[in-house]
């Protein structure tokens, strides 16, 4: 009877311990980005630890090419997690209907001006501004001021000086193009007929506008103009190829000269992990996941919590007033303004 008994508490507590190694076993969370995504790898094992998960990033492209993605996969998604989804496109996600709702408690710490979806499908996670930045040692060479307005690019001294992305095959171009017409509404298109004139370059993407053309960066591209971003200057002071105190470009941050894009995060329906998924969105919008944003992303954090880093205080200009345009706006007149705008530029 002793043998037995030992056989059977032997066999009980093997169950038991094979039990508990299959239950401690990870699970793994897929997370869609766009291909700009970047955060500190010692971040991600936080989560990872705190909630025995693997955490699998899909780089589905730019954010147009990632939501059609999710779009398309709707009914069995590639993730279970969709972030990089910005206020240019954040309409056509919703209007698909890919996220489901869910309220975060961090939400509290986050200013409402973020929170775009009162359905709370897409919450915010970061904002940045789409500027004008320009090549400080250009105009000090030429002895040329700078543009205070839109209007004043379209004057002969700043003739063939800035290049600019496609709204047609660019966020950036897109969120610039906007921002025009936020500020002159119905005649942003012969702003634009006047830009023509005055020899503003078009290019496919902002990689070859600021590495290509954009003299700051290259030292040989031919337009000291180019548009970027707000947080771009510190990007500058962080990968130089030498240590600097200054940032050799800076932004034009005129009263609605720079566009304000806030980037969303949604859970997808039909996922299978929604209680990790909840999860991972209160982390991204944590304090910890916030504050390492901006020097992996150059983008700005939603929490108000989160601090800033010094580079960014020091070399990042403010945005005191920004264009926007109401997603409901955008999402009636997108393709329409862009399709006029191609034709103006052809």
């Amino acid at each position: 009877m002793k043998t037995k008994l030992r056989i059977t508490n032997y066999l009980l507590l093997s169950f038991l311990f094979l039990l508990s190694s299959c239950t401690s076993q990870p699970k793994t969370l897929t997370v869609m980005t766009h291909d700009s995504f970047a955060i500190s790898e010692d971040v991600i094992a936080q989560f990872e630890t705190e909630n025995n998960v693997d955490v699998v990033f899909l780089q589905g492209g730019d954010a147009g090419s990632m939501l059609n993605k999710a779009v398309l996969a709707k009914n069995a998604p590639l993730s279970d997690v969709l972030f990089g989804v910005d206020n240019t496109f954040l309409s056509r996600a919703l209007e698909a209907d890919i996220f489901e709702a869910y309220q975060s408690p961090v939400l509290n710490e986050v200013s409402t001006e973020f929170i775009v979806d009162e359905s709370y499908r897409a919450l915010p996670v970061d904002y940045g501004d789409v500027c004008i930045n320009y090549d400080k040692k250009y105009f000090a060479e030429n002895n040329l001021s700078l543009p205070k307005s839109f209007e004043d690019l379209t004057k002969p001294e700043y003739k063939n000086l800035l290049v600019v992305q496609s709204p047609a095959t660019s966020s950036t171009g897109l969120a610039f193009m906007l921002a025009t017409r936020a500020y002159f509404g119905d005649g942003f298109l012969e702003y634009w007929k006047q830009l023509k004139e005055n020899e503003v370059v078009v290019v496919d993407g902002w990689e070859t506008a600021y590495y290509t053309n954009f003299s700051a960066s290259s030292g040989q591209g031919p337009q000291p103009m180019v548009v970027s971003y707000a947080s771009s200057p510190p990007v500058e002071v962080l990968f130089a190829s030498e240590p600097i105190t200054e940032s050799p470009t800076a932004s034009l941050v005129a009263d609605g000269m720079c566009f304000r894009q806030i980037e969303f995060v949604g859970i997808l329906k039909n996922g299978s992990n929604r209680e990790l998924a909840e999860k991972f969105v209160d982390f991204m919008l944590s304090k910890t996941f916030q504050e390492d944003m901006p020097l992996n992303m150059f983008v700005y954090p939603v929490n108000q919590t989160a601090q800033l880093p010094e580079l960014f205080i020091q070399h990042a200009q403010v945005v005191e007033a920004p264009s926007t345009l109401p997603y409901g706006e955008i999402a009636a007149n997108r393709d329409e303004w862009i399709e006029s705008w191609v034709e103006v530029m052809r």
